[in-house]
């Protein structure tokens, strides 16, 4: 494995499991890991999961469809490498459990899950098994161009593509850009599937495949600057694609509408609403993205911003990432980190969870339902609720 075999990763791998501290802070009661608040036991922990991945490199167990799960339930949140106090290796971390699962898909013990989500993307592009040709079907009535040269291609991804609530919240973003008068195209039919959840999950040569396709297309358009309706999209073009020839300017929707407000392009009328932001993993740990979403909130006048117990960098996972929001390995459960995020919103007192990230967005929507707290809890994206005020008085 191209980074566990090292001496120095494998020395990480020792060490970090013989030390443990990301639990120990609040001494497990509010321990931070997704996988270890919905299933309970310490293997589905950072430091469990390194203790089986030592004793896997060394022969002591052997692949299994559970030691598969195990890594699997990982949602790559980032909060191990955030609470890690060793400086040294603590960006080591991710990549040691996606290379774990890199060599798990070389050897063919995948979950089935798993196994299937890879399938539908090679076989039809998308884990939803729709055709290529429903792609852009989300924009029709919006009057989003296909791109020609406008300054930004917004990039959508195939929860926006094709899921029902990822639709709704693209047709938010794709409305407020374009009636604020930014030049915004879309790819439509044209577009694929960014492929971050693929490499997170170690299909690498699948992963390679569609980031080279998209990086050609992109420069075959000339694209310069993209903004991504999802995170997880962000997060791949940034890091992943210039090692590609993909070095494009990257924004996320919330970072152009914050500057599209400070530039009076978008007028706010007063909306009196205590609301709750949840900060998506891939927004904020994995990129750092933190203030551009809360500086548009406060800019709303009326509008009360408050903040859940866990939030920014120490923010709880939806449960959603590395690929849990298709392949559901965590599970729904009463612990599942989607039901514990929608508790800790109704702790805070607001009646309104704003999103900014189409995966939180159904994981969250979904929970409140399991819940039962549609009476007291609505779950809207960032984009949605600026158009709900500009809408106000008018």
């Amino acid at each position: 494995m191209e980074y566990i075999h090292e001496i120095e990763h494998a020395e990480i791998v020792h060490r970090c499991f013989r030390c443990g501290y990301c639990k120990f802070p609040e001494d497990y009661v509010d321990f931070n890991c997704p996988s270890y608040k919905a299933f309970g036991w310490d293997t589905y922990s950072p430091g469990g999961r390194m203790w089986l991945i030592r004793a896997w490199l060394s022969g002591e167990i052997p692949s299994s469809p559970h030691f598969a799960e195990i890594l699997y339930s990982c949602a790559a949140c980032d909060n191990c490498k955030e609470q890690c106090v060793f400086p040294k290796f603590k960006d080591y971390l991710p990549e040691i459990f996606r290379e774990a699962k890199a060599e798990l898909v070389n050897e063919g013990k995948i979950p089935p899950a798993v196994r299937d989500y890879f399938k539908s993307i090679m076989v039809h592009g998308n884990p939803y098994k729709l055709p290529q040709e429903d792609r852009g079907k989300w924009a029709e009535g919006t009057g989003l161009e296909p791109f020609s040269n406008q300054e930004y291609l917004f990039y959508v991804g195939c929860v926006g593509s094709y899921d029902e609530v990822g639709q709704k919240m693209a047709r938010s973003v794709g409305k407020l850009l374009s009636e604020a008068g930014l030049s915004i195209g879309i790819l439509g039919s044209r577009e694929t599937c960014d492929g971050n959840e693929v490499k997170v999950l170690g299909e690498t040569g699948l992963f390679t495949q569609l980031a080279e396709e998209n990086v050609m297309e992109f420069l075959k358009m000339d694209v310069k600057k993209i903004i991504t309706l999802d995170p997880h999209a962000l997060n791949t073009f940034k890091r992943d694609y210039p090692r590609l020839r993909g070095n494009f300017e990257v924004f996320h929707f919330s970072e152009i509408v914050a500057e599209l407000i400070k530039d009076k392009k978008i007028a706010l009328s007063e909306f009196q609403a205590r609301v709750t932001y949840h900060d998506p993993c891939y927004l904020g740990r994995h990129n750092q993205i933190f203030n551009a979403p809360r500086e548009i909130l406060n800019s709303i006048p009326g509008l009360e911003l408050v903040e859940m117990r866990r939030n920014k960098g120490g923010a709880f996972c939806c449960g959603g990432g590395g690929g849990n929001f298709f392949t559901d390995i965590i599970g729904p459960g009463e612990d599942s980190p989607a039901r514990v995020r929608v508790r800790e919103a109704l702790e805070t007192g607001a009646g309104i969870i704003v999103v900014a990230c189409p995966q939180c967005y159904k994981m969250l929507d979904d929970a409140v339902k399991v819940e039962g707290l549609e009476d007291r809890l609505e779950v809207l994206d960032l984009a949605a609720l600026v158009n709900r005020v500009r809408s106000i008085g008018q």
